[in-house]
């Protein structure tokens, strides 16, 4: 089935400055899917056979070893996933599957590195996406080797508070249990440290949380630009 939902993912800076025949070369082996909530879309290890974008509802990228499992990151419209295995013909190194009910596109991987060594605006744009995906990594990777689990829940809760527009309450975007997984603790930790921050001002009721002194908290997490900002 051909992409109806071309001008959306046209808007994406991956495929903005790409000519327009690239792009409807590129589209035309594309199809889009609905799935519903908990489908594993792919497998760590399996080949990368396309380069999935989430046109409406979240996917969960997660992996898995030794019979434990962790989740990666969420994914969230319009966005790409995986693009490094798919430029790379690589094998996925995460799984995914979908949060809730959700629409994907899917652009076979073989096309799109075609397209990568003909289009040089495509080219630069994967270049710059890649970039930005290996900072991100960067930023997690001090997160968790930098701060305690304390340190790591607060400035979390201060993200999301930012990105639920800064109000003094806000709901957590997903159950406690995947939260504990995204911060490298246990349920039980995740507990504790939320216990251990209620002195910082945080009141929590299932996954409402209320900041009640947001100076205390700030000075507690010291949020850093080269840590929480994951836009640059």
């Amino acid at each position: 089935m051909a992409v109806p939902d071309g001008p959306g993912i046209r808007e994406l800076e991956l495929f903005r400055d790409m000519t327009d025949e690239h792009f409807v070369t590129l589209m035309r082996g594309a199809y889009v899917q609905n799935f519903p909530p908990q489908i594993e879309l792919i497998t760590e290890g399996e080949p990368s056979d396309f380069l999935h974008i989430v046109l409406s509802g979240a996917v969960d990228l997660f992996a898995g070893w030794n019979g434990r499992e962790t989740s990666m990151a969420t994914v969230r419209p319009i966005s790409t996933f995986i693009l490094a295995a798919t430029i790379r013909d690589a094998p996925y190194l995460m799984s995914a599957r979908t949060l809730e009910k959700s629409r994907i596109a899917l652009i076979p991987s073989e096309d799109v590195r075609a397209i990568f060594a003909a289009d040089s605006a495509f080219a630069r744009a994967i270049v710059a996406e890649l970039a930005q995906c290996y900072r991100s990594v960067i930023k997690a990777q001090k997160d968790i080797k930098l701060r305690t689990s304390l340190e790591r829940l607060a400035n979390f809760l201060l993200r999301q508070q930012k990105r639920a527009s800064g109000g003094a309450e806000f709901d957590l975007p997903f159950e406690k249990r995947r939260l504990a997984s995204v911060l490298g603790m246990t349920p039980e930790n995740l507990s504790r440290a939320f216990k251990g921050l209620q002195p910082y001002g945080i009141e929590v009721d299932g996954t409402r949380i209320r900041i009640r002194d947001q100076a205390l908290l700030e000075r507690f997490a010291k949020p850093s630009p080269l840590i929480d900002d994951h836009a640059s």
